[in-house]
């Protein structure tokens, strides 16, 4: 269009031109003539117009068509950025929603303590000895180190995993193991479903009104011998009476405030987070309690399963049961507490048929309480103590009844550094009677520093 106008412009310059010449001739009082060679010069002009014409037409087109195809190919860069731009911005969602939902955490006991362990045979003088869950001397441990990730998916799904670490300086010994790990479905403040190794009924929410387990485990959790074993009663002692974790199918549900409620039934396993292996038969732990008002709560529970033991083609085994009782109280400046189980069978659930190598015990029960107390009487500092007494009597294949008694006590004064990190300095004394037929007893006393740090 541009060089159309361009000609039509030119045209009419030479049509000016010739129309003033042509003008210019009539008002000439003399006749004109024109001869061939002014003629053919102005063809000639007139060619080379036209030719330049042409060309401009030219190059317009072509510079025309080199515009559309420079617009074409910014348009393509633009379409070609662009798409990179949203993958990154949709990839960058994606991870501003993973940290939004993901929460890390995790908590570390550790101590820094002098243990004095000694043992006595029959009547015999103590003498120091490293054995039964304790070794002499002075030593840096982390008895414990969880780390934790919580995610949560939407509003009902969310998942956990927990990650326990321990390090014990005078042994040498290190171990990492899975913890918790579980899918959660909360439908309700009443009903909440976990699939997988989640914390059991009993232990954790004890502990919880407890305060102090880095200090110390649960009576039910507290254990000094690592099981009774061996074949002797002197080879044996006192070990746990349940975990804190398990394999399985866990519901729990809770209200707030005073007048609240709280539940968990659990289907387990029965080994504990360490083992998830299977058994023909699974457990069931379960808890209820009542706070009437905020700061104080009553509860109670059981236990009842085989621990894992009911295996294809393995031995007749008996079940295993305990059950439990809690009363505590905690504020902002006061706890106060108890806690009393019974357990029947608890290490003796194979059942002895009379042919080889006879067990150190056939039937088992055992009888047990936990007092506590804590006093915070500055805004960082508190005074706490604990009490323990065990009943543990088993029945040899011979019918013969015997028992182990089970004293500990704890105090000391606890200082809290920061909002995360509490230290206390404490002394602990355990003292372990063996049956009266094989006298046999041993006392630990430990002394130091206990802390826990969480994040």
């Amino acid at each position: 269009m541009r060089s159309t106008l361009l000609a039509v412009a030119i045209a009419t310059g030479l049509g000016f031109t010739s129309f003033s010449a042509v003008a210019a001739t009539q008002k000439a009082p003399a006749k004109v003539s024109v001869d061939a060679a002014t003629l053919e010069q102005m063809q000639a002009q007139l060619a080379a117009l036209q030719a330049k014409v042409a060309e401009l037409e030219s190059k317009q087109d072509a510079q025309a068509d080199a515009q559309v195809e420079t617009a074409k190919v910014i348009n393509e860069v633009q379409v070609a950025s662009a798409k990179p731009t949203d993958d990154l911005a949709k990839k960058l969602d994606k991870i501003d929603k993973l940290v939004s939902n993901t929460k890390i955490g995790g908590t570390m006991f550790f101590d820094f303590t002098n243990v004095d362990h000694k043992e006595y045979a029959a009547n015999g003088p103590g003498k120091k000895v490293d054995g039964h869950g304790a070794v002499n001397g002075t030593g840096f441990d982390v008895k414990r180190f969880y780390l934790t990730v919580d995610h949560q998916f939407d509003d009902i799904w969310s998942a956990n995993l927990t990650t326990d670490f321990n390090y014990v300086s005078a042994i040498s010994q290190t171990s990492l193991f899975v913890k918790k790990a579980y899918v959660q479905g909360k439908f309700d403040p009443l009903f909440t479903v976990r699939f997988g190794a989640a914390d059991m009924p009993w232990i954790p929410f004890v502990e919880k009104w407890y305060g102090y387990r880095f200090l110390e485990n649960t009576i039910t959790d507290r254990s000094f011998e690592g099981g009774r074993a061996g074949s002797t009663a002197n080879a044996g002692g006192v070990g746990a009476f349940g975990n804190s974790s398990d394999w399985g199918i866990h519901a729990l549900g809770a209200t707030t405030g005073d007048n609240s409620i709280n539940y968990q039934l659990s289907v387990v396993n029965g080994r504990g987070f360490r083992n998830p292996s299977r058994s023909d038969s699974v457990d069931a732990e379960g808890r209820f309690a009542y706070s009437p008002i905020e700061q104080m709560v009553v509860a109670i529970g059981g236990y009842t399963g085989k621990r894992g033991n009911d295996v294809t083609n393995g031995q007749p085994t008996r079940d295993a049961s305990r059950g439990d009782f809690m009363v505590a109280w905690r504020d902002k400046t006061f706890g106060i507490g108890g806690e009393y189980f019974h357990a029947e069978n608890w290490d003796d659930i194979l059942k002895y048929t009379g042919t080889g190598t006879a067990p150190l015990s056939v039937k088992d029960k055992a009888d047990g309480y936990s007092l506590w107390a804590d006093w915070k009487f500055l805004p960082q500092w508190a005074v706490f103590a604990r009490y323990d007494s065990l009943d543990y009597k088993y029945t040899t294949p011979t019918n013969i009844d015997r028992k182990l008694k089970d004293t500990y006590y704890n105090a000391g004064v606890s200082y809290d550094v920061l909002k995360n990190l509490k230290l206390a300095l404490a002394y602990k004394h355990n003292d372990l009677e063996g049956p009266a037929l094989t006298k046999y007893e041993y006392k630990t006393n430990e002394i130091g520093f206990w802390g826990m740090l969480s994040f």
